[in-house]
């Protein structure tokens, strides 16, 4: 099971707002309207404390995506928009214990609430921040083809990470 925090993109304060931004691309006729964002670094979370390195992840051979090696840093679906980027960007990583004692990275995700703030860095040094609209837990079987797509013309964030109890058996979470 995945549990993801849908996150409502927040424009940055040093953007321009809205309708101006609205009216520099009306001015810019047929060229893309598609924001250049760079290639994201850095996840900040202040209020779970997180400041993690962000990879770029594929999918594996058995169709799902790929996660980071280690328990502190995270995983951005590289097949998909950026963060900041129109569509769903998606960033995973871990929960749970380590056999060394380790925690991982997305061990409080729980913990964030609707109007948190997440941010993500980019090459480029710019921050994008989004803010969390929703938490969501999918059952083990479910599908949850939605995390990595949006047609809503906007752009979204969806973190993920597994939860519950671990089973041995499955090498897996329950949730």
């Amino acid at each position: 099971l995945f549990t993801t925090v849908a996150i409502r993109f927040w424009p940055h304060p040093g953007l321009p707002q809205a309708n101006t931004l609205a009216n520099d691309l009306a001015r810019l006729g047929n060229q893309s309207r598609k924001p250049v964002v760079g290639l994201p670094l850095r996840l900040r979370i202040p209020k779970i404390q997180v400041d993690a390195a962000i990879e770029p992840m594929g999918v594996q051979a058995n169709g799902l995506m790929q996660a980071p090696e280690g328990p502190k840093t995270t995983g951005w679906y590289k097949n998909g928009p950026r963060p900041g980027e129109l569509g769903s960007a998606v960033i995973d990583g871990h929960y749970g214990i380590w056999k060394n004692g380790e925690r991982s990275v997305f061990d409080n995700l729980n913990k964030l609430k609707p109007g948190d703030v997440v941010h993500v860095e980019d090459e480029k040094g710019v921050l994008n921040s989004f803010v969390v609209r929703t938490l969501q837990s999918f059952d083990p079987n479910a599908k949850t083809n939605t995390i990595f797509t949006s047609n809503d013309g906007k752009a979204h964030l969806n973190l993920i990470t597994c939860d519950g109890a671990w089973n041995i058996g499955s090498s897996s979470y329950s949730k």
